[in-house]
């Protein structure tokens, strides 16, 4: 895939933020092996209906992509089924939007049966609308009366029912599989000498990567965005204290998810629901850390568990300082607002040892919540 990235910046939207999520869209077009061949933004406080960014720019695109030989527009907006037919006649390239990219992302890199029906249920979510021809409108409404349905609305009207049959089967096969991973999880609950862990942060934090580090499972693990998608769980004892600790990892957050996935990956955030202490990951070498470290917080607020016992793990100092005998931790609280937090790097595995003594502190002195 060879694209250009095309970013709008409104009117609630500043230059950084605009810079920042271009940034990302060109990290999530490397996870699918894609180049990015450039950048172009409009500024634009009122999208246009046809194509959003207007008709002239569409033919600048156009100008663009053939002098680069782009096969793709990515736009960081999500665009209507109408704009992105009108601006592929213009430009002659395929066009998707960030939501389009994440999702095939999610599909080529979902590998249990759980995951790549989550991700089958947000692709369909997002392309049934599409399938009506504009948002909100199904084609059985359009023209409102008899004679009025052309061959082209009962195809789409056929693919629609179709779709609609598959989500409403995939969602009773989820249903299955949450009823018995609640099953697992009651079991689990019962053994009061198990603490449950969720590991949480923005994807490519480093959260497989300290899974890993913690408890020796094999895991893959690659240095791109949302490299994995399956929760994987794992454990650690500690025989001296008669302790348990079971640790689940979940799919890493963006900015602005879209809808479909915040709703298709609910399962893995059942998890943060059922822990009774959440690692937030955060790869403190990033410049944009604390609108990240906000981003994943915002969800968690979301779905009710920022009261939940919480230690923010700020990783990959490896890549700031050379050696770990120059981490101050007397910074650690006050670079996190007083929250518990630790300074690791599980790269060089350093602090990792004083991670484990964290965990194994709740272990020993936080009773595991009750099920319900």
């Amino acid at each position: 895939m060879r694209c250009i990235l095309v970013g709008v910046k409104t009117k609630n939207r500043s230059d950084k933020e605009l810079k920042q999520s271009l940034s990302e869209l060109e990290g999530l077009v490397e996870a699918l092996n894609g180049v990015a061949l450039g950048k172009i933004y409009q500024k634009r406080d009122i999208p246009d209906p046809a194509t959003f960014i207007g008709k002239g720019k569409a033919k600048q695109l156009k100008e663009i992509s053939e002098g680069v030989k782009a096969d793709t527009l990515i736009f960081d907006v999500e665009l209507s089924p109408i704009q992105i037919t009108n601006i592929e006649k213009i430009t002659d390239v395929q066009v998707i939007d960030r939501t389009d990219l994440i999702l095939s992302i999610f599909s080529e890199r979902a590998k249990t049966k759980q995951a790549k029906l989550q991700v089958e249920l947000a692709t369909l979510q997002h392309q049934l609308p599409r399938v009506y021809g504009q948002k909100g409108k199904a084609l059985s409404r359009i023209g409102g009366g008899m004679k009025t349905k052309g061959a082209g609305e009962k195809l789409g009207e056929i693919k629609a029912r179709r779709i609609k049959e598959r989500i409403s089967k995939i969602k009773k096969e989820l249903e299955q599989i949450k009823k018995q991973r609640k099953q697992q999880r009651k079991w689990r609950n019962k053994d009061q000498s198990v603490l449950k862990v969720a590991l949480v942060g923005y994807t490519n934090a480093g959260k497989s990567s300290l899974l890993h580090r913690l408890t020796k499972r094999e895991t893959f693990i690659s240095d791109q965005l949302f490299a994995t998608l399956d929760t994987k769980t794992s454990y650690i004892m500690f025989p001296d204290v008669d302790k348990k600790v079971v640790i689940t990892d979940t799919v890493g957050f963006v900015k602005d998810m879209p809808e479909e996935i915040m709703e298709a990956f609910m399962a893995t955030l059942e998890e943060v629901e059922e822990a009774d202490l959440i690692l937030h990951v955060v790869d403190i070498s990033d410049e944009n850390w604390l609108e990240k470290l906000e981003s994943v917080e915002k969800i968690l607020r979301k779905i009710k568990v920022e009261d939940k016992p919480s230690i923010v793990v700020l990783n990959k100092i490896d890549k700031i300082i050379p050696s770990a005998d120059l981490i101050d931790h007397s910074q650690e609280g006050m670079m996190t607002g007083n929250k518990e937090s630790i300074i690791i790097s599980t790269e060089k595995g350093w602090n990792v040892d004083k991670l484990m003594e964290k965990l194994k502190e709740f272990a020993v002195n936080l009773s595991p919540i009750g099920y319900n």
